[in-house]
């Protein structure tokens, strides 16, 4: 039987979340708006582990994250569960922040014959 973890939406997000329109495709995801709930809960499929919780105190509620077994993300909307994905922070090496090179454009002279 495939084995869940879950990702809890932050409070502070899913309000927003919960009032943003509905979109249809991959959603995109921060791991900043999530907390990571450490237990890990096997059931055949999402909807039976969404109904195997739903009236307990770990109930899913609509923006938390399933992880699969095989690391495909699903995110838990009104309508089911869709395909999400992790939108990392873009990673700053440095070059981006170097000085500009000294002085202007070279100006090339006219060919003459």
């Amino acid at each position: 039987m495939p084995c869940y973890r879950i990702f809890r939406m932050r409070d502070e997000k899913r309000q927003q979340f919960r009032w943003a329109p509905h979109t249809s495709g991959v959603t995109p995801i921060k791991p900043k708006d999530y907390e990571v709930i450490e237990t890990v809960h096997e059931a055949p499929t999402p909807y039976s582990l969404w109904a195997s919780l739903r009236e307990t105190d770990q109930a899913l509620d609509v923006g938390d994250v399933l992880e699969l077994p095989n690391q495909e993300l699903r995110i838990c909307k009104y309508v089911g569960f869709e395909d999400a994905k992790w939108i990392l922070p873009e990673v700053k090496t440095g070059i981006e922040f170097g000085d500009p090179a000294a002085g202007g454009p070279v100006a090339m002279a006219p060919a003459t014959a």
